[in-house]
């Protein structure tokens, strides 16, 4: 399986400006640049995408791993942080950050952990990221 997502940049970097798009339209010449990425401009940005991608494997993962154990959740909301860090050689994502609350009628407390643990390391955008990855799970 391969996905695909593309940018048309023009310009230099801190007056230049951009599009993205993916291959299923769902981003269509969506824009982007440096104020929306460095200054919160409206607009797109790279992390807040690797966020969103983050946050949608990871709920993916969890649901496929409490699956292992019998667990239906009811609902999974996970919301993923990335952090953009100054670094010796320039930036570099140095973190990301999952926030869960997970709703779960009559849930295994220790199944529920074990899901959320196994989840973290087996997300697919998690093996992705040379970064330190860390997870906030609740149960409601």
């Amino acid at each position: 399986m391969q996905r695909k997502g593309s940018a048309v940049w023009q310009g230099d970097l801190t007056q230049g400006k951009g599009i993205l798009s993916t291959e299923t339209g769902v981003l269509q010449q969506t824009p982007y640049s440096f104020k929306t990425r460095f200054e919160n401009e409206k607009g797109t940005n790279p992390e807040e995408l690797l966020a969103a991608a983050h946050a949608g494997c990871f709920a993916m993962a969890i649901s496929n791993e409490l699956s292992k154990v019998g667990i239906t959740p009811k609902e999974l909301q996970a919301t993923a942080t990335i952090s953009l860090d100054k670094v010796p050689d320039g930036f570099s994502i140095t973190k990301s950050h999952i926030d869960l609350i997970a709703d779960i009628p009559n849930a295994d407390k220790a199944k529920f952990e074990a899901a959320v643990k196994a989840a973290e390391k087996g997300c697919p955008v998690s093996k992705l990221f040379k970064a330190e990855i860390t997870v906030s799970a609740k149960l409601k």
